[in-house]
């Protein structure tokens, strides 16, 4: 292997660790630690939206914050500011006990986690572009994948040695340092060449641009009540509650892999047609996981779930990139402002929803929808395209 090759293989790897810890881990270990949360301290169902929606509301601001031009120092700074604040936010949760610091320990993990996703984005993808290996951005969002995958180990491995929620918060926070420290190593200072400068003004988007980002929204919005409640649905089902923990790998099993294959769907078919096709995937996964209470049904949930969820992200994102006008960071903070707050309001909408009704079926039949939308709005490309 070149040293040009092995510098871009270890930046990819570095990213890959980052969307690990912050997303897979700091993000998303919420979902297979609420079942054991509510248990211990009662939490209601609109509690725990209200949580997530923190968590997400965090997220959304995080976007805008660094979309900002008022934002101070370079992008590897925030990098590893967001990681920092992710890791101690995450610690954190093990400590507290009240409704007030659990919401505020979340909106400042959201805020790390969007940080981090724009900033190793922009950072880790320039690298990869200007070294001539776009082709590794795959194995920088698959982190996500394998962080939620080894948070559901790691979960389940402490629940099997008696170990608690508070255990579990503060092992995920651990977890989540030790990654920082690696990350330090494998993503080094020094900026990217920054991209040429647009003639266009940098505040106006075109049609495509406009439909991409409230298709994205919607994902988040699409997404998220699944995400957030899968394991508390599969908890909290008879049939199902032996098989919780695998619910929640399944998912990170499948999004690991998943940013590849979509991505070279995306070659094949063009982003938008891809990204059509992978909303209406997870339409089918989410409906599932409500209308089918057997194990295969779940399963097949998660897997779908799993499956997509960085997929979309991914092609999203890339093909926010290829859109931007000027420095890419303002359209990818857009892209992620928008999904921010989709995903803000699922849980609490979820959570609440539940309480009138006494399930999740209404609150994610109408996740399904707003994804059935988001993929008739950049599915025009279908049209071109023979499968």
């Amino acid at each position: 292997m070149s040293q040009d090759a092995h510098r871009a293989t270890s930046l990819a790897i570095g990213g890959f660790i980052a969307m690990a810890a912050a997303m897979g881990i700091g993000r998303f270990v919420y979902t297979p630690i609420l079942p054991f949360m509510a248990e211990a301290i009662g939490l209601t169902k609109p509690q725990a939206g209200l949580i997530a929606s923190a968590n997400f509301l965090g997220y959304l601001l995080g976007a805008l914050a660094a979309a900002s031009p008022m934002l101070p120092g370079g992008k590897r700074g925030w990098f590893v500011a967001g990681l920092t604040g992710s890791a101690l936010s995450t610690a954190a949760m093990g400590l507290v006990s009240g409704m007030g610091a659990f919401l505020l320990l979340r909106l400042a993990g959201g805020i790390a986690s969007a940080f981090v996703l724009v900033f190793s984005s922009a950072l880790v993808l320039e690298r990869l572009a200007a070294m001539g290996r776009p082709g590794l951005s795959s194995l920088h969002f698959a982190g996500v994948g394998a962080g939620i995958a080894l948070s559901a180990l790691m979960i389940a491995a402490l629940e099997a040695a008696g170990m608690g929620w508070r255990a579990q918060w503060l092992a995920s926070g651990g977890l989540t340092l030790l990654a920082l420290l690696a990350a330090l190593q494998l993503v080094p200072p020094g900026e990217a060449t920054p991209p040429a400068s647009s003639a266009a003004e940098p505040g106006r988007y075109d049609h495509r641009m406009i439909r991409l980002v409230l298709a994205y929204g919607l994902f988040g919005f699409g997404y998220v009540i699944t995400a957030t409640f899968i394991s508390t649905i599969a908890r909290s089902t008879p049939a199902l509650h032996a098989i919780e923990p695998l619910v929640w790998l399944a998912v990170g099993l499948a999004a690991a892999p998943s940013v590849a294959f979509w991505i070279t769907v995306g070659r094949r078919l063009g982003n938008e047609a891809s990204y059509a096709l992978a909303s209406l995937t997870q339409a089918v996964a989410v409906a599932l996981s409500v209308l089918d209470a057997g194990i295969p049904g779940i399963l097949a949930a998660a897997i779908l779930l799993g499956g997509t969820i960085m997929g979309l992200t991914a092609l999203g994102l890339i093909q926010a990139r290829k859109l931007a006008r000027g420095d890419p960071r303002r359209s990818l903070a857009l892209m992620t402002a928008a999904f921010g707050l989709g995903q803000m309001i699922g849980p609490s909408f979820a959570g609440f929803a539940f309480h009138f009704t006494g399930s999740f079926r209404a609150p994610s039949l109408a996740a399904a929808v707003a994804l059935v939308i988001a993929a008739a709005l950049v599915g025009l490309p279908l049209r071109r395209h023979r499968f």
